[in-house]
């Protein structure tokens, strides 16, 4: 018998197992269908509630002046995470290039394994020394270090207290934590008090809380947190994700703005937003507990390293800081002469004195119909949404950047009344 036919001979016994039939790709088909038919009447509803997130799509460089597919000219950007302009820095662009040719386009593996290198290491120890803190951890996006930082720390006998507005990443890393979990009222004291009072047999406690909130551009009351935190034997984070480079005399972020620096027992924060904008994200805080993470954090063990270039940008944007805030210095004016001008034009403006300058409209129907004006004008911003913000909360969040001038601003508070009297929002 020849191998071929003897081969034939031993697979066809076997074809009715390897091979499904008739009914059972029937089904298999039908559960697709089915599935099909489920996620498109979800995308449906989305659409029907006028709150579907389309994404434009750029065309140039990240900067205060960018082009946008589909329009013609450049557009005034009025929605990024830009905050110091150091996206587009010649300098922070030249040290990604320097990066990428001396240490190559990435590692190619998790950082315990073949993943660090001496500018990562020079990265978080930049990033310590800026924060006044003992050590740093880098992570790939600051979400992720939100997701690896609670399950490490907390343990079932312990107690994390959490704003119930806290980002969505900190709201994700808690649930992975076995920790007692509490949730106080937006910025309320009297009832951050009153969880602490309720977990005071816990282990551990951590107040939880972001610095600024994305949404609002509300700052946290760090002084009265820190307060309660030393009274009741407590430790308190906070996510700096919108606060680090700019807020505060050297741009250290909201505890030096509060004058609070070392009463904040550890810090999250981001590469991504007013550090370079590329990626990454980073905690700081106390050596053992940095110590810790590096051994047992999730996101840090089984991710790729951050890849040179970012890290080579990052470090660049730090190095900035460090020398000078005379960039983070240049944000409060510009703040002010839009909130003040848009105030007096008629629009309630969120927050108090914060680059976030969220317009407040509360249908989200509106507030996309008013961006996509906004961007017929020449001027780019977003809607933003439920689930993005709760409902009956629509608003068009503008992010002031120390890269527009004064004239930036005043085109886009005019487009802003143009669109605004079109709609009906102001008279």
């Amino acid at each position: 018998m020849s191998l071929g036919k003897a081969a034939r001979n031993l697979v066809k016994p076997l074809r009715g197992v390897l091979q499904p039939s008739a009914s059972a790709v029937c089904r298999s088909y039908a559960a697709a269908a089915e599935a099909r038919a489920v996620l498109k009447s979800e995308l449906d509803a989305i659409r029907a509630a006028g709150t579907w997130k389309a994404e434009r799509i750029i065309t140039s460089k990240q900067g205060p002046h960018i082009n946008v597919d589909g329009s013609s000219g450049s557009m005034l950007n009025f929605c990024a995470n830009n905050y110091l302009g150091l996206s587009s820095h010649p300098d922070v662009v030249q040290a990604g290039i320097d990066a990428l040719k001396s240490y190559g386009a990435g590692l190619s593996s998790v950082r315990f394994i073949c993943g660090t290198q001496d500018l990562h290491k020079t990265l978080e120890q930049k990033l310590a020394e800026f924060h006044e803190r003992e050590d740093c951890i880098l992570y790939a996006s600051c979400f992720d270090a939100n997701a690896g930082l609670f399950e490490v720390m907390m343990g079932p006998d312990d107690a994390v207290l959490s704003d119930e507005l806290n980002h969505a990443s900190i709201i994700d890393g808690i649930r992975l934590c076995r920790a007692k979990r509490l949730r106080y009222k937006h910025m309320d004291l009297s009832d951050l008090e009153s969880k602490l009072k309720e977990s005071q047999s816990s282990r551990m406690r951590l107040i939880v809380t972001d610095g600024v909130f994305s949404m609002d551009g509300d700052v946290a009351p760090l002084p009265e947190i820190c307060n309660l935190a030393e009274q009741y034997g407590a430790m308190v984070f906070i996510d700096e994700c919108h606060a680090t480079g700019f807020l505060g005399p050297r741009g250290r972020g909201t505890d030096e703005l509060l004058g609070v620096m070392d009463r904040v027992h550890i810090i999250n924060s981001t590469l991504g937003k007013a550090l370079g904008g590329a990626a990454g994200g980073y905690t700081v805080g106390p050596k053992p507990l940095i110590d810790l993470l590096r051994q047992r954090s999730r996101p840090y063990l089984f991710s790729n390293s951050l890849p040179p270039p970012v890290v080579g940008c990052a470090t660049r944007a730090i190095e900035l800081l460090l020398a000078s805030n005379e960039i983070a210095q240049s944000m409060t004016a510009k703040t002010m002469r839009f909130r003040n001008k848009m105030t007096q034009a008629g629009f309630t403006i969120a927050g108090s004195a914060h680059p976030i300058c969220p317009v407040m409209l509360g249908d989200a129907r509106l507030a996309s119909l008013i961006a996509d004006d906004m961007l017929k004008l020449g001027v780019y911003v977003i809607g933003f949404s439920y689930p993005v913000v709760p409902k009956g909360k629509a608003r068009i969040r503008v992010q002031i950047s120390a890269a527009h001038t004064d004239e930036d601003i005043d085109h886009c508070v005019e487009a802003f009344i143009q669109t605004g009297r079109k709609h009906g929002v102001v008279s």
